[in-house]
Formats: C-alpha cells, sequence, structure tokens
C-alpha cells in the first residue's frame, strides 16, 4: 500500500468507541489488531525509509568529511511529517482495508 497517498490524520483525535467495536465486538481485540497493524506498516515505513538513505551512505572512516546533503534532509523531513503508523492503522480499519482473523474463534467444535 502507498502510505504517502493516505488520509490519515496527522493530529491526535477522539475515537468513538462503537466504531471500534462494531466488527469485533471486544474493544481490546481491535485495539490489538491495530496495534498489530501499525507495527507492520512501521517496519515498511522504516525499511523504504533505510533503502533511500543508503544512497546517501558515505563508506569512508574519516570524521573530518562529514557534510550536509539536501536531499536526505528532505526525505527524512517527509517521513517525519507522515502520520504515525498508529493514525494509518486506524484509518485502514475504519474503511475496512484490514483483513484478520481470531483462530481460536474458528477453531471451536460444532454441536
Amino acid at each position: 500500500m502507498d502510505y504517502k497517498k493516505t488520509k490519515a490524520a496527522n493530529t491526535t483525535i477522539s475515537r468513538d468507541l462503537e466504531l471500534l467495536t462494531q466488527e469485533t465486538g471486544n474493544i481490546y481485540e481491535t485495539v490489538m489488531i491495530l496495534a498489530k497493524r501499525a507495527n507492520q506498516i512501521s517496519s515498511e515505513l522504516k525499511e523504504e525509509l533505510n533503502q533511500k538513505l543508503q544512497e546517501f551512505a558515505s563508506y569512508s572512516d574519516n570524521l573530518e568529511e562529514i557534510f550536509e546533503n539536501r536531499e536526505q534532509i528532505e526525505i527524512s523531513k517527509f517521513y517525519e511529517r507522515m502520520p504515525k503508523p498508529t493514525l494509518i492503522a486506524f484509518e485502514e480499519l475504519k474503511n475496512t482495508e484490514i483483513y484478520h482473523r481470531n483462530p481460536s474463534r474458528e477453531n471451536k467444535p460444532k454441536l
């Protein structure tokens, strides 16, 4: 997914508990789903940022050759201005873009 085009809010806002429990019926289960998705998003964004910053890496051991790279700073600032992974995950939940399942509910024997 392209997280750069997400319409998630950049600031924290209060949420409706009814919306959070609508799909699972349990607020704690929903929070865990959001937390796991936020971790996935965070690791994907971190990997993407590291790949972009790797292009600017200097492999010399000379500490006197530290220089300012405008492109590297702009890339870092862009990722800092993006919504946090938890807000992106909540936006995905709100738009029903997150697939989740609970194996303990699926494995119950039918009587």
